[in-house]
């Protein structure tokens, strides 16, 4: 039984570990190539697109795919309508591996949003001119930005984002997990008064969240697009690892 795993998130990675080496199992780790050097699941890997849904289906069909996993990060929009369009042409059962969106708590100040586009405005409107703004929504987005030129931004991202960018700009390079006290210094020393993230789940980012939330900080939080209509869920790796199973002893 062949598994093709989207990849590209913690949860992708763990998968393939957990599958790795399951009698009568090949699993393959599909990564977009977007990232300069990904963390490799253990298993095969292969980098680069598929040329839409109908170069996925084919990608199916040649390698004799029995199980799609769409384990993308949940803001990786285009590759998840590829996989539910390719599946259903191919008849390959699909499952969605989505980790739980971020939930508010107490004493957060959250203003969700439905796009980078309506978080670039909340950023105008939600302080005055002159505010620090810390962005963590990625390097592909970051155009969305660029007009906004009486803000400070600190960037945060794995890989350097090509232009254009805000004009007044710091790029901080650096991967997750994130400790609290770290993200307490960082919005302490750039004296950071507003918060741009996507709604990503998971706790290897959370921290700021509760930074955030200790220091009186506005966040704005770009709401995740839905999963495609039909498409099953599992909310965790054991989970996303029981259905394969399943799939494997029935």
């Amino acid at each position: 039984m062949h598994v093709l795993v989207l990849g590209g998130t913690t949860e992708a990675r763990q998968l393939a570990e957990t599958l790795d080496g399951h009698p009568g199992l090949r699993v393959t780790t599909s990564l977009a190539g977007r990232v300069a050097a990904p963390r490799l699941p253990p298993g095969e890997v292969r980098i680069g697109g598929f040329g839409g849904a109908a170069g996925m289906a084919a990608w199916l069909r040649e390698h004799a795919v029995s199980a799609v996993i769409d384990a993308t990060h949940p803001f990786a929009e285009k590759i998840s309508f590829n996989a539910a369009e390719a599946a259903a042409t191919t008849h390959v059962p699909l499952l969605a591996l989505r980790r739980p969106g971020w939930v508010p708590e107490a004493g957060d100040d959250w203003r969700e949003v439905a796009s980078l586009a309506e978080a670039a405005q909340a950023v105008r409107t939600v302080r005055g001119p002159g505010r620090r703004v810390f962005l963590t929504t990625g390097r592909m987005g970051l155009a969305t930005f660029a007009h906004i030129d009486d803000a400070f931004f600190l960037v945060r991202s794995v890989d350097a984002p090509e232009p254009p960018c805000p004009p007044h700009l710091e790029l901080l390079l650096d991967r997750g997990p994130f400790t609290l006290d770290g993200e307490r210094e960082l919005l302490a020393r750039h004296r950071i008064d507003v918060l741009v993230t996507k709604d990503s789940g998971g706790t290897a980012t959370a921290p700021k969240l509760t930074a955030a939330r200790e220091a009186g900080i506005p966040v704005i939080v770009v709401r995740r697009p839905p999963v495609q209509a039909g498409v099953p869920v599992a909310a965790t790796v054991e989970a996303a690892a029981t259905w394969v199973q399943e799939l494997v002893s029935g």
